[in-house]
């Protein structure tokens, strides 16, 4: 075993790790709902930071209704931005020789 390589190795991981943690921080997601209607942002940590609702969603009658799709905006970008993180950390780490699956210390 070539102590050598494998330190080398090890610090490339770690740069491609440092790579993905500032590529997955840039991230913006978008989900929606309500045909449209509701439409969530999210950065690549998950929080939020947009929201859009029509107006014709705004009734004082059906807040529940408003709140429900609000959530369900959120879920989809949510789900979305999980499905993006991880397309990104296997395109990136495909080169390392990591074993398919594996779980990096910052994912989901």
């Amino acid at each position: 075993m070539d102590f050598l390589k494998m330190m080398k190795q090890a610090k490339q991981m770690q740069e491609k790790m440092g790579e993905l943690q500032e590529t997955v921080n840039e991230l913006s997601v978008e989900g929606t709902s309500g045909a449209g209607m509701v439409t969530v942002t999210l950065n690549g940590k998950g929080e939020m930071t947009g929201l859009k609702i029509d107006p014709s969603l705004i009734n004082a009658d059906e807040v529940e209704i408003l709140e429900d799709l609000i959530l369900a905006a959120h879920n989809d970008a949510k789900a979305k931005g999980e499905a993006l993180v991880q397309e990104r950390t296997q395109d990136m780490m495909s080169g390392m020789g990591l074993p398919a699956g594996m779980k990096l210390p910052f994912g989901s």
